[in-house]
């Protein structure tokens, strides 16, 4: 249905038909905003999740376990590198298999995931390294155990940089979802490619754009607001 409705608004889109584009414009800022919500939700979770434990099986850590930091060390410099468009192709077959298709927002989505869990774990250990070794030494004195330490000392010393660190993750999310266009993913990506780039119109190319980066400006805003009030503190 969707892909009917991008290829009967391509059908009837004519240069700056603006009357047949605003309804098309705001279906593909639902679809980003959903790509980039739902993705930054669940991969930014378990990229939460695989960080900590990257963070706590390193040398020295709460949980030191070489050969278990190895492994995922290795694995996420493997994934972080891939551009996307080539990691969504390469993903292909696994997506049939967990989503049923494809093409569509939704078989857009999880690739987006795990490509963002991955890129979140390195993101969130880079952050949690350099929290004061003492504070959490003083935590385990007082008994703390390892999971509460995570909990109440870890993550609130880092949550400032965690902060920015995730609205850093937004930007690559959102540039993630405009490819995601190339598969029928939709969004605003896709909206500047097939009724813009394709038709030489710049300036349904450049409402795309700049819709893009006031939704980064919004992002980034507060989230400088955010990590700002928390190192006041």
């Amino acid at each position: 249905m969707q892909m009917l409705t991008m290829q009967t608004g391509a059908a009837l889109a004519s240069r700056s038909d603006w009357t047949v584009l605003r309804p098309l414009l705001a279906q593909s800022v639902v679809q980003t905003l959903q790509m980039v919500l739902v993705t930054i939700v669940i991969g930014g979770a378990l990229g939460l999740v695989l960080g900590v434990i990257l963070y706590g099986t390193r040398p020295g850590n709460l949980f030191e376990n070489r050969v278990v930091y190895r492994i995922l060390d290795i694995l996420v410099n493997i994934i972080r590198p891939i551009p996307f468009i080539i990691f969504l192709a390469a993903m292909q077959p696994l997506t049939i298999k967990v989503v049923g298709t494809s093409i569509g927002t939704t078989a857009a989505i999880f690739p987006m995931v795990v490509m963002c869990t991955f890129a979140t774990s390195r993101l969130v250990e880079q952050n949690l390294v350099p929290v004061d070794h003492g504070v959490i030494e003083a935590a385990r004195a007082m008994g703390a155990s390892k999971l509460t330490i995570i909990r109440t000392v870890l993550i609130p010393e880092a949550l400032a940089p965690l902060i920015l660190a995730y609205a850093f993750l937004f930007i690559g999310v959102l540039d993630m979802s405009a490819m995601a266009g190339y598969i029928g993913g939709g969004g605003l990506g896709n909206f500047a490619i097939a009724y813009g780039y394709q038709k030489f119109d710049q300036t349904v190319t450049w409402t795309a754009v700049i819709i893009m980066i006031v939704l980064v400006q919004v992002v980034q805003a507060i989230a400088n607001a955010i990590a700002k009030r928390l190192l006041r503190r």
